[in-house]
């Protein structure tokens, strides 16, 4: 695993909002297409429409932390407009600087136990 940095992020959509959460994931894409940190950035939404989990990987909490701050300064207003976090699961062994950024969405941390990547 090394320094990346990876979550989980459960969202409820309000209702009547999933076409305008949709328009919105379009931008955030678009812009964390951007950030030469970011591995993986992959969205999924339940086929009722109600909820949408985000899947996110950096190559290290530096990476993860600009990640944070792009979204808090460009996309976090709307963001919560739309949807209620439900679940923020972080996967890796943060910086002292992401964990603060990361602790005011309620992660759960979950370290290194075993197994690899290729």
């Amino acid at each position: 695993m090394g320094n990346e940095l990876s979550w989980v992020v459960e969202l409820a959509v309000k209702p009547g909002e999933l076409e305008n959460f949709r328009a919105l994931m379009r931008e955030m894409v678009d812009s964390t297409r951007g950030e030469s940190g970011t591995l993986s950035y992959e969205w999924f939404v339940s086929e009722d429409g109600t909820t949408v989990d985000i899947y996110e990987r950096y190559v290290d909490s530096a990476a993860a932390v600009t990640h944070l701050r792009t979204f808090g300064d460009k996309f976090a207003g709307r963001f919560s407009a739309l949807v209620d976090l439900t679940r923020f699961t972080v996967f890796g062994t943060p910086s002292d600087e992401a964990k603060g950024v990361l602790d005011g969405f309620g992660a759960t941390y979950l370290g290194p136990f075993g197994g690899f990547t290729r």
